[in-house]
């Protein structure tokens, strides 16, 4: 954040920015110590006049000094606006947020109302509270400030129920981050750039409210005064003396426009931050652990795992139906099957990632002795968050774009093992050198944009590792890069299984890739597991379905003539029958 700012503050457009805001400031400190007497001095000889050297902007019906007056009336026009805009954000923010992690029942009943309030216009809404409170500057702070809070509650929950369902925040539970480390680490630093330029111009839309109650005789009351007052007073005398009415106006825009602009600045600095950070590898042959792992009790059990999601009209859609599978220590299951198969729900489900709107069904879901059918205790939370770690398929999304890699890999044992800072780093930059990144150092103080995409899903594996994995679990970890970099990954996947003794389940729908890493192969089809079989007898699969997917991939003795098979609806390959491209 503080990079961003300083780079934006070097443009010429920042530096006007910070200029105009410092006047403002200077102004709003200043003037009713410099300007106070006199604005306020009644002159009898010099009532209603115009424009002059003595006075640029002339006299009122009393003969004070109307740009005297103007520029007094900055502090209250300006702290007033400002007083309001802070209870509209603070309001909307908490309401928001609030709303995203409260049980869909209430978080409905809450954004409901919301939506009601939405339906009156603004203005309405601030007249209103406005006539409830009565006329003065307080009243019409709060009104002006609540009538506020509804839009900004709407934008707020928009926004973190976008950011609160992404990798990242799931990696955070995993490692056992509760509800308000997730909001205040995970999704506020997300959403902050819309919600710095929405204040911004909810600051400018406050100002322009103020004086338009003070105008209509509703706010600010004499003998205060502020700059809807001041046009009030103005507009009687528009046709003799102009600038009576066109001072007040002229300062509102100004104003108007800074606010705007300190807006845009901190929301583009902030955006600037949230979305701009070897060993010798073994022969392929000699990826495969040189034994089997001996007959364990599972680490991980899933036993008739039933998953269901409602749909449009709250019917309720089974997804995985009665999967049964185990996990042994040290073990590499492979789960391999199409798009929509149920192979990642399955995996989200043994997490403990999958939403409230999923119901869950099973005789057995246990990871290494905890339930995850029922809510962790804060023993177990802290057990899940140093033995289960996750790679999901996309490490852009799954790393937290406003932090640097060194506080991402840092949370878990910070949290749970209560490590010291410079201990957590030191083990840090152990785990990124254990993934094979050469520079550790440097990568520690990146953020996520400025790695490449090996790079990102390396700084994943080794978030894994810094507590004392016991399953991790790789949904489609290799999906989005290319092959060479595919076999960089699964190389560390497998250095760090060896360094920590851990079991891998690894998600994909590439059969070819999964035979070659894993020790047994899962085959899921419609919710179902097909077939189970060792990896190293791939060619005694006897479903339809797992020699189909066999078939589609391609091998050297390919036909290059002929088109590849495709899986047809009943889940065999059959040939295309169009000429190849």
């Amino acid at each position: 954040m503080r990079s961003g700012i300083r780079h934006k503050l070097r443009t010429p457009q920042g530096i006007t920015i910070v200029a105009v805001t410092l006047v403002l400031v200077l102004v709003t400190v200043l003037a009713p110590l410099v300007w106070g007497h006199t604005a306020t001095t009644v002159s009898v000889a010099h009532r209603s006049e115009g424009p002059s050297a003595a006075h640029p902007f002339g006299t009122d019906s009393l003969g004070r000094d109307l740009l005297a007056r103007v520029l007094v009336a900055t502090r209250l026009s300006v702290l007033l606006a400002l007083g309001a805009t802070a209870l509209s954000v603070v309001g909307g923010a908490v309401l928001g947020v609030v709303a995203t992690v409260l049980p869909r029942p209430l978080r409905w009943a809450l954004t409901s109302l919301i939506d009601i309030l939405l339906s009156f216009p603004w203005l309405l809404l601030t007249l209103f509270f406005s006539v409830i409170w009565g006329a003065g500057a307080t009243a019409a702070m709060l009104a002006v400030g609540f009538a506020g809070v509804p839009t900004f509650a709407r934008l707020t929950y928009t926004l973190a129920s976008s950011v609160s369902e992404r990798d990242f925040v799931r990696a955070a539970r995993i490692v056992g981050v509760g509800p308000a480390g997730i909001v205040g680490r995970h999704v506020l630093p997300n959403i902050l750039p819309p919600l710095l330029v929405n204040a911004a111009a909810l600051a400018s839309g406050t100002l322009v409210s103020f004086a338009g109650l003070s105008f209509l005789g509703l706010g600010v009351q004499a003998p205060a005064f502020d700059w809807g007052s001041l046009l009030r007073q103005g507009v009687a005398d528009i046709y003799v003396n102009p600038m009576a009415a066109l001072g007040p106006g002229i300062a509102i825009v100004l104003t108007g426009f800074v606010l705007n602009s300190v807006g845009l600045l901190a929301g583009e600095a902030a955006s600037r931050t949230a979305v701009a950070h070897r060993t010798s590898p073994p022969h392929p042959a000699a990826e495969r652990p040189a034994h089997q792992p001996a007959e364990q009790a599972a680490i991980a059990e899933i036993e008739e795992l039933r998953v269901s999601f409602p749909d449009r009209s709250g019917q309720l859609v089974e997804r995985v139906r009665g999967v049964t599978l185990a996990v042994r220590p040290g073990e590499t299951v492979g789960i391999v099957g199409a798009s929509g198969s149920g192979k990642s729900v399955t995996a989200m489900a043994l997490a403990g990632l999958l939403g409230t709107e999923a119901r869950i069904d099973a005789t057995a879901l246990r990871f290494a002795g905890i339930d995850m059918t029922a809510k962790p205790t804060a023993a177990e939370r802290h057990r899940l968050g140093l033995e289960l770690a996750m790679v999901f398929q996309d490490p852009l999304t799954s790393l937290n774009p406003s932090l640097t890699v060194r506080r991402q890999l840092t949370e878990a044992v910070e949290a749970h093992e209560g490590v010291p800072r410079a201990e957590s780093r030191r083990r840090a930059r152990q785990a990124l050198a254990s993934v094979g990144i050469e520079d550790p150092d440097r990568c520690l103080r990146q953020y996520p944009h400025q790695l490449s995409g090996g790079m990102r899903q390396r700084a994943m594996i080794a978030a894994g590792l810094m507590g004392q994995p016991r399953l991790l679990i790789a949904d489609e970890p290799t999906t989005a890069l290319d092959v060479t970099i595919q076999r960089q990954v699964l190389r560390v996947l497998r250095a760090a299984q060896r360094e920590t003794g851990s079991a891998i389940l690894l998600i994909s729908h590439d059969i070819a890739l999964v035979s070659g890493f894993c020790d047994r192969l899962v085959i899921m089809k419609d919710g179902e597991i097909v077939e189970e079989l060792p990896a190293a007898r791939l060619d005694e699969a006897s479903h339809p379905y797992t020699r189909a997917l066999i078939a589609c991939v391609p091998h050297m003795t390919t036909d290059r003539s002929r088109p590849l098979p495709v899986i047809g609806e009943a889940g065999t390959a059959v040939e295309e029958v169009e000429e190849p491209v």
